[in-house]
């Protein structure tokens, strides 16, 4: 039943044990090896149960290497925050060009006519946000890592 000889003698070994332990519900009227064997397919059913639920295969490593660990997530998301908290520092109009500029790609040219502001004035707001933000998020350097 069980395809494997180890698997096999566990499985006669609580059979043995479990009818030692139910030997007083044995009906002496009835052939005992019917019963002995009833008993012994129960504790290999049991045990291929067991082993179905624990069986495992080993991940591949190019798999296992994938995706980002929890630390790495619980970085980012402090990370996030972070930067949330120093964006809220700055006042709104290098709020405003930062963003524009760094994470929608937008032109000098078009936030500058968007804000009605010149040009220069946009490269200024922008100079400035980023240095703010440097020294907000100074922890999250890499390079800082490892002074």
């Amino acid at each position: 039943m069980t395809g494997d000889e180890s698997d096999a003698d566990d499985a006669a070994q609580d059979a043995f044990l479990s009818a030692l332990d139910r030997l007083e519900t044995y009906d002496r009227g009835r052939p005992f090896g019917p019963w002995l064997m009833r008993i012994a397919q129960n504790a290999a059913i049991d045990l291929l149960r067991r082993r179905a639920v624990r069986q495992t295969e080993a991940l591949d490593e190019r798999a296992a290497t994938q995706g980002r660990t929890p630390a790495q997530h619980a970085e980012t998301a402090e990370l996030r925050a972070a930067l949330a908290a120093a964006l809220a520092t700055l006042p709104e109009r290098q709020r405003v060009a930062i963003t524009l500029f760094d994470l929608e790609g937008w032109p000098h040219a078009e936030i500058a006519e968007a804000l009605g502001v010149p040009e220069g004035t946009v490269r200024s707001d922008v100079f400035h946000a980023r240095r703010r933000l440097r020294e907000a998020l100074g922890r999250f350097d890499p390079a800082q890592e490892g002074a």
